[in-house]
């Protein structure tokens, strides 16, 4: 996701000299602090026949860091298509490795069409875990973590944008997203719109000298970003809605009668006990009543 920062680490630890059996390397780097970099990684990165990779300017800079040089091919949107074959093929006799600028592969890229051919293709998948901006600032921004959805970029147009935010505005999640400083004042104001004043959290330059994760109401934070945004990679956490208010009487009723359209009474009971939190035994009664005329 974000480019490198010129910070002093410790070295990784001497890589593996054996030779990689062929198929595909997933492998995350670093999205900030050079340092980040796992010894496993490094050892997949200084062994593959070829690197996969979204720039090869801030690739080299990495290879550089752990002192190795590779080849590379560039897979990226532009190219991915047409690129994905002959990686495909590679990965028959050869060990190929996957990564993004900064971060795992696949989030936010077009990686996944990789993974999916090479496994029609019955070649092996290997993942090497790492860095990840979206869940590091999941764990920065002190909101709920155990229902979490990505959204990655929200549309730049203002009425795709508002789209995208009606969709998921009743989704019982925190919500997690990538921006740009020029675009975060537009965003956190649609959030804000779209979403009402809930709690969030702007997240930039994770593991960098100048980490900021900055918590507030959306409504504040679209006013202290308004004018400017920050410069760096951020990362956009929402909250979740509040509690939603109970089932009325008449609402029950309604879902009950056509869920029993498609579905036996105990069953159309139980999912309308999901859907509203009512109990499943009254609303069992209720849909007897129903089934026999009432």
């Amino acid at each position: 996701m974000n480019q490198f920062a010129d910070q002093d680490a410790a070295e990784p630890s001497p890589v593996a000299t054996e030779p990689l059996p062929p198929g595909l390397y997933i492998v995350a780097t670093p999205i900030g602090n050079l340092g980040d970099l796992s010894p496993r990684a490094a050892s997949v990165l200084s062994r593959a026949g070829t690197i996969a990779v979204e720039d090869s300017r801030v690739t080299a800079k990495l290879l550089k860091r752990i002192g190795v040089r590779r080849p590379m091919t560039p897979y990226h949107d532009h190219n991915a298509d047409k690129v994905r074959p002959g990686l495909i093929a590679r990965m028959a006799t050869e060990p190929v490795a996957l990564v993004s600028d900064a971060g795992t592969p696949l989030i936010s890229d077009p990686g996944y069409k990789l993974v999916r051919d090479a496994r029609a293709a019955g070649i092996g998948v290997t993942t090497i875990p790492g860095p990840c901006a979206a869940i590091a600032a999941l764990t920065l921004a002190g909101l709920p973590t155990d229902r979490f959805l990505f959204l990655g970029f929200l549309p730049a147009k203002e009425k795709a944008r508002a789209d995208a935010i009606a969709e998921v505005a009743n989704v019982r999640a925190t919500l997690i997203l990538y921006e740009s400083g020029p675009r975060l004042g537009a965003t956190l104001k649609a959030l804000a719109e779209g979403l009402g004043d809930r709690a969030g959290a702007v997240v930039r330059e994770i593991s960098k000298a100048f980490e900021e994760s900055v918590a507030a109401p959306l409504a504040t934070l679209a006013e202290r970003y308004r004018d400017a945004g920050p410069k760096g990679e951020i990362v956009v956490v929402v909250g979740p809605p509040g509690e939603a208010p109970a089932a009325s009487p008449d609402d029950a009723e309604a879902l009950l009668r056509t869920a029993l359209a498609h579905m036996p009474a105990a069953k159309a009971a139980g999912e309308v006990a999901r859907a509203t939190g009512l109990n499943r035994r009254d609303l069992y009664a209720r849909a007897l009543a129903i089934k026999d005329g009432d």
